[in-house]
């Protein structure tokens, strides 16, 4: 049986950074933040050609273990077949290693990309199965489906097979990231998470997701009482003493703070009029940007823009 056939023409796929739990919300909600990792990727006649520009040029691999080839890879087995040869030129933007998911960008490019350049792609591996490889790829749905999907996404595991919805974020919302210059690897925030928690924690955490959903589309007032969580940034915070120590001093100035995904960054909610006020906060040791919230995911888009 013959394998699929191929576009001659590069494809470009910009993804946009994440971040997961946003408090309360652990590994299910995520949200889609203006800050891109561009792709270019052509099939070639043979061999493999790995390019790095900015976060990771200096310690990423260029060869078959960089993990946007690994997810290309893995979409071209579910997609009929391997391309004889591929040239990927990365751009990367969003740090590694800050919880603003670099691992989830790279995958969904990957896994974006080889379904561009595929004649067909887009039938044989539709938006669900997408979906379903990435959350495979990366172990957990809450990052790849706010990178694929944009916006304000809630997550989740249905017989074995990733599935999520996607909301749109009320337009007032402003997100701020305080993103520190030492990293922490999500294994070792992971690992500091008690196998169980008391009961009272984990209904309180219920409560506050629901009451998030609610504010971070509809009434971001509620958001500094929707952002509280007792599930996981307390039991993380010896890893990120400083993220821990910021997200208390915002939300001590009635501030919505948490730590973005498994941290060490930290995510903060104002609107247009208070986010320069907030870019003030950051202390020594982190960078504070003001982002626009992305509403569309990942994007092919023309070479030349």
């Amino acid at each position: 049986m013959a394998g699929p056939a191929f576009r001659a023409a590069a494809v470009r796929v910009r993804v946009p950074a994440t971040s997961a739990n946003l408090g309360p919300g652990f590994d299910a909600f995520g949200l889609a933040l203006g800050l891109y990792d561009d792709v270019v990727v052509r099939v070639a006649d043979s061999g493999l050609s790995v390019d790095i520009a900015g976060e990771g040029a200096d310690t990423l691999a260029r060869d078959e273990r960089h993990l946007v080839v690994r997810s290309m890879r893995a979409a071209f087995e579910r997609l009929g077949g391997q391309p004889r040869g591929l040239e990927v030129v990365c751009a990367n933007r969003i740090p590694h290693g800050r919880g603003l998911g670099s691992s989830s960008a790279a995958i969904c490019a990957g896994i974006v990309a080889a379904r561009a350049v595929t004649i067909g792609g887009p039938s044989a591996l539709d938006d669900e199965a997408l979906l379903a490889l990435a959350s495979e790829l990366e172990g957990h749905p809450d990052n790849v489906a706010a990178c694929l999907r944009g916006g304000f996404t809630i997550a989740w595991t249905d017989e074995d097979s990733a599935k999520a919805v996607k909301l749109e974020p009320a337009a007032q919302v402003v997100p701020v990231v305080f993103v520190p210059s030492t990293e922490v690897l999500t294994e070792t925030a992971r690992g500091l998470l008690p196998k169980t928690v008391p009961l009272a924690d984990a209904a309180a955490n219920a409560g506050r997701a629901a009451l998030l959903v609610e504010a971070l589309t509809r009434q971001p007032g509620l958001l500094l009482a929707a952002t509280e969580d007792r599930l996981h940034q307390d039991y993380r915070a010896s890893a990120m003493p400083d993220s821990a120590g910021l997200v208390g001093a915002l939300r001590a100035e009635g501030i919505p703070a948490v730590i973005s995904g498994a941290g060490p960054t930290v995510l903060a909610f104002t609107d247009a009029e208070g986010a320069d006020k907030l870019i003030g906060f950051a202390g020594p040791g982190f960078a504070a940007h003001r982002l626009e919230l992305d509403r569309t995911g990942a994007s092919v888009l023309p070479l030349d823009v």
